[in-house]
């Protein structure tokens, strides 16, 4: 038996046209007078690329500093010896530590939202990766969280950067802001992520590469977006 609808939700549905194509423009503007929650509501994007997951050289995974931060204190955690470690002290991470931050993890204490990682640390790390990985923790030189530029990569952390991979439908999910935000600062977000998404266009994917794209609240229905214009940003 299909859920009946709350009265919320079916008085938003009844202010979005299911049919219309929006542009970023009109979509960031429209997205925010669909808050309802007593809460800030998160921004997201949602793209259904033309990529096969199962394959190494497509699976899509990157990151992106977004120009407008997204609205979330971030709570970093750094793995990371001597030097380092007062490195991303003195950056402002959270917590820092090694076999500590490792019995850490373990006792399941998770209180942080990005993990950062020098080389060397990634052995130590890879013991944990079963906690750290299905909550899209784990860290990746392709994220820039596993690198020895410490600093720079709490600051991003801290500025907003936001961290995505593509799902086993080919789908990706970020977020680009809060329903606080002005529209011009989502509009801005949204072409720095999907920027950044297109430059990591496999060779290998054949057709259309962004199939489908749709804009929405934590609690609301999505607004279509115009997948070819988001292809177009280069």
């Amino acid at each position: 038996m299909a859920k009946k609808l709350t009265k919320r939700m079916q008085n938003l549905i009844n202010k979005v046209d299911c049919k219309k194509i929006y542009d970023i423009t009109t979509a960031s503007a429209t997205v925010k007078s669909l808050a309802s929650a007593k809460f800030d509501e998160t921004v997201e994007v949602a793209l259904s690329l033309g990529v096969d997951p199962r394959h190494a050289d497509q699976m899509i995974r990157g990151a992106v500093v977004l120009p407008n931060g997204t609205g979330k204190s971030v709570r970093v955690a750094v793995f990371a010896k001597g030097a380092k470690a007062d490195e991303a002290k003195a950056a402002g991470a959270d917590v820092v530590g090694d076999e500590d931050l490792a019995d850490q993890i373990k006792n399941g204490d998770l209180n942080f939202d990005m993990v950062i990682a020098t080389p060397d640390m990634m052995a130590l790390v890879g013991k944990v990766g079963r906690i750290l990985g299905p909550k899209g923790l784990m860290p990746n030189p392709k994220t820039g969280t596993v690198t020895m530029e410490i600093s720079k990569a709490v600051s991003n952390a801290k500025s907003g950067q936001v961290n995505y991979r593509v799902d086993k439908k080919g789908i990706v999910h970020a977020p680009v802001g809060k329903a606080s935000f002005d529209a011009k600062k989502l509009e801005e977000n949204i072409i720095a992520l999907v920027k950044n998404i297109n430059k990591q266009k496999p060779a290998s994917a054949k057709g259309k590469y962004i199939k489908n794209a749709t804009l929405s609240l934590t609690m609301s229905p999505s607004l279509t977006l115009d997948a070819q214009a988001l292809m177009d940003l280069k």
